[in-house]
This record gives structure tokens, C-alpha cells and sequence, in this order.
């Protein structure tokens, strides 16, 4: 019930795709505890970003320049522009 119990979880466990994926649905902000080729998993993260925007901060650095993953997680949280790339901030 509690997507953050996975900070607590091994590290075999938070390469787990699919344990991820709940956790993530339950709270966006699991993401940081994903292994890094989670954070770069744009299915996964695009689910964070729906539950909660401000996981933005926690995916890969090329998903933070994908414009719709972008925009997904700037509806439901207009602060997480600020974790997007460079060049998606200044593009107006």
C-alpha cells in the first residue's frame, strides 16, 4: 500500500521492473529508488510523473528533455518545470 517501502527493499529488488511499477503507481516519488536503467525507463517514469510531477527530479537526465514526459509531469505539478532540461525551460 505504501509505494515508499521500496527504499527500504535490496537492490535486486529496485531493479525489478515490475515491483517498481507498482510502487511508483502507489507513490511517484518511489522512483528514487529505482535502479538508474529504471529512471530511464520511459513507460515507468511517465506513471511516477502521473501519481506525483515532482518525480521528475528522479529520471534520467534524457527523459528530463523528453517534451512529453515533461509536460505530463508539469500538469499534474506545474513545480516540476523545474527538474526538466535546460533547454525545455527556456522553450516557451
Amino acid at each position: 500500500q505504501n509505494g515508499l517501502v521500496l527504499e527500504c527493499a535490496a537492490d535486486p529488488l529496485r531493479g525489478d521492473r515490475e515491483l517498481v511499477l507498482e510502487a511508483v503507481r502507489q507513490n511517484g516519488k518511489a522512483l528514487y529508488c529505482a535502479s538508474d536503467p529504471l529512471k530511464a525507463d520511459l513507460e515507468l517514469v511517465l506513471e511516477a510523473v502521473q501519481q506525483n510531477g515532482m518525480a521528475l527530479d528522479y529520471a534520467s537526465d534524457a527523459l528530463k528533455a523528453d517534451r512529453v514526459l515533461v509536460l505530463e509531469a508539469v500538469r499534474q505539478n506545474g513545480m516540476a518545470l523545474s527538474y526538466a532540461s535546460d533547454p525545455l525551460k527556456a522553450d516557451r
